[in-house]
């Protein structure tokens, strides 16, 4: 299976004050995300984390943590950035998942994206629920999602739910809806 997730923030207590996140202490918060994410990814799963995933030694964290992990660059990243053996994506990804529009993600939230025109997907964090999506794009963080990380079941099915993007294209002088058709098509491929 595959899932998605961002700022999770292990070993950053003030999080829980910035983001006014129902724990009593950092230690409650870890273990909680931890036993969350442990519930629902299993060993040969694949998680794309969208960034900030800890403050201090990151592989306390990942020593935990079912899944192979693909992380995604947000602001708080320099611990993972130099180690070794992090499987670490510099500050945006496209997945190619079949039966699946191409997924855009990154740890910022975008307003326009890679084939956004062709209503792929885009995913980000970094707003903490703050920012809502424009188009098929949403934020996968932690604090969206009860702290656990979302399958991609539940990313189809929230797509389902949201608007087209919107197609700058078709304000081009000769735009041509026959064309346009025909190279979502080919993309498609």
């Amino acid at each position: 299976m595959i899932f998605f997730t961002s700022d999770s923030h292990f070993g950053h207590a003030n999080i829980i004050r910035y983001c006014n996140r129902p724990f009593n202490d950092v230690h409650e918060m870890d273990k909680t995300i931890v036993a969350n994410w442990n519930s629902v990814v299993g060993p040969k799963d694949t998680v794309y984390h969208l960034g900030d995933f800890s403050f201090g030694n990151a592989f306390v964290y990942l020593e935990q943590l079912n899944g192979f992990i693909y992380h995604i660059c947000g602001n708080h990243e320099k611990p993972l950035l130099n180690a070794v053996g992090i499987n670490k994506v510099p500050f945006i990804r496209t997945a190619k998942i079949p039966n699946c529009p191409d997924i855009v993600m990154s740890h910022f939230a975008m307003r326009v994206w890679n084939k956004s025109h062709f209503n792929s997907w885009h995913l980000y964090g970094h707003s903490h629920g703050t920012l809502p999506g424009q188009g098929k794009s949403f934020d996968v963080g932690v604090d969206c999602w009860n702290f656990t990380p979302v399958s991609l079941d539940q990313v189809a099915l929230k797509m389902q739910t949201l608007p087209d993007n919107f197609n700058y294209l078709r304000r081009l002088p000769g735009y041509d809806q026959g064309e346009f058709e025909a190279a979502r098509v080919a993309n498609e491929d």
